[in-house]
């Protein structure tokens, strides 16, 4: 995929029989992905023009694709990631916000400057944005709360990021816990929430 292409969107299933295809919007204001001009396939070689689009529900539109006029059309759509150049997107409002792409592959030191390891991805199942960090010695990925706690600086012109990652030890029974060999975290609560 060309590096400066960012992911929208992406193309669901036909709806009705007139060419008429769901578009599940990743643009923070769903519409907005309607007025970018046109969209690109993840290799940038297919280019998808929409004639129209309306709001379903949440981040779910119904679009009319140019060129795509009958149900086996819209079909042929389904699971197609749009993308569009980074140079379309306008610049994030506040300090505080960023584009998922920019923090893929970002650096992850400690205070102290010891690499951690790297941004693997950007996941969000609904209770807020995680950082997935590959460790730099190998191993599981660490999933990190993108919070100002746990999170405290982003620098993009350093291509890094300071965590203060949760510290957790393995219990007795192979749970996960504030203290060795407790079956329950040191203060009770859960040992990942915000205090």
């Amino acid at each position: 995929m060309p590096s400066d292409l960012i992911l929208v969107g992406v193309f669901g299933a036909p709806h009705g029989v007139l060419g008429e295809v769901r578009l599940k919007s990743y643009t923070e204001d769903p519409m907005a992905i309607a007025g970018y001009g046109p969209l690109s396939d993840a290799a940038g070689k297919r280019h998808f023009v929409l004639k129209s689009a309306r709001l379903v529900k949440d981040d779910m539109l119904v679009a009319r694709v140019e060129g795509v006029n009958d149900r086996e059309g819209a079909a042929a759509l389904t699971n197609v990631k749009l993308h569009i150049s980074r140079s379309k997107l306008p610049p994030p409002e506040d300090e505080d916000e960023f584009y998922h792409a920019d923090l893929i592959g970002l650096r992850v030191e400690n205070a102290e400057g010891e690499v951690l390891g790297t941004i693997g991805a950007v996941l969000d199942f609904g209770a807020g944005e995680i950082l997935e960090m590959l460790p730099a010695n190998g191993g599981r990925p660490v999933m990190l709360p993108f919070t100002r706690a746990i999170v405290p600086v982003v620098d993009l012109k350093a291509g890094r990021i300071v965590a203060e990652p949760p510290v957790f030890v393995e219990g007795e029974e192979g749970e996960l816990s504030g203290e060795a060999g407790s079956g329950n975290a040191a203060s009770g609560d859960d040992p990942g929430s915000r205090a």
